[in-house]
């Protein structure tokens, strides 16, 4: 598949920014030999699947210590899939090293190299849906790869995140983002000078449930998924605002 001007650019800033995968690779394989990176939420959520030992697609996989820690919580195996090269192949490293079953991928997606109905759970997000240019094709791609009864997992940013100033004393929005937009330009790290897709919450369940999946749970929480690794602490992240969110769903058997 020929990536777009947009894509092929935001395929560039985050090949740079995962070049930290690398950098810090001797510190999250340490991280990835204990629990890893899954919240309690997601363990919750996802008790029911894993303990039915799925075999998992992991949509946008990052460092992949999401995908240590799916198989250590009862995945039978996790593929990764990922269009940055460097953190597909760092991620793969650390699988190797510590002998999961998790094997890397470099695609895009919509349009993951992996056959229909084999799958039975798509995890993604944590700053996943972003990069989606087209929310419905994407969804229908996450149908299309589950088994009947599947599931679809998702645990991200919220859809009003980019809205939120990062100052201190007070929370405000700012007045050059919209909640409805199509997309912004992402200034700050890890993304910066991407263009970042924006898709609300209706959007995302009306995407899901057009592509046949029925919505088993849907919240909304006041902790975000990532802070900067300095002592930025947003006063949006003080508990009055939504900005992260989990949503499960169903493949009908």
């Amino acid at each position: 598949m020929c990536m777009d001007e947009v894509v092929a650019g935001n395929r560039v800033v985050w090949e740079r920014a995962s070049a930290k995968h690398v950098r810090e690779y001797d510190e999250l394989l340490e991280e990835a030999r204990g629990e890893g990176r899954l919240f309690a939420r997601e363990r919750e959520l996802l008790a029911p699947v894993l303990a039915k030992e799925p075999v998992v697609v992991h949509f946008q996989s990052g460092h992949g210590l999401d995908d240590v820690a799916l198989v250590k919580a009862g995945a039978k195996s996790v593929v990764g899939v990922d269009y940055s090269s460097v953190a597909a192949g760092a991620a793969q490293r650390r699988a190797t090293e510590l002998g999961v079953a998790c094997r890397y991928v470099v695609a895009e997606v919509p349009g993951v190299p992996v056959q229909d109905a084999s799958v039975d759970l798509v995890y993604t997000g944590k700053g996943a849906l972003i990069w989606m240019r087209d929310i419905d094709a994407w969804a229908r791609d996450a149908a299309r790869l589950l088994r009947p009864g599947g599931h679809l997992f998702v645990y991200d940013a919220h859809p009003a995140v980019p809205l939120w100033t990062w100052d201190e004393d007070e929370p405000r929005i700012r007045p050059d983002r919209s909640y409805f937009a199509d997309s912004h330009i992402n200034d700050t790290f890890p993304g910066n000078g991407a263009r970042e897709w924006q898709w609300n919450l209706g959007q995302i369940v009306t995407a899901i449930t057009k592509a046949g999946l029925h919505l088993q749970a849907l919240e909304e929480y006041a902790e975000p998924f990532w802070r900067p690794q300095d002592d930025t602490n947003a006063a949006a992240w003080s508990g009055q605002l939504p900005n992260s969110y989990a949503l499960l769903a169903q493949k009908p058997l």
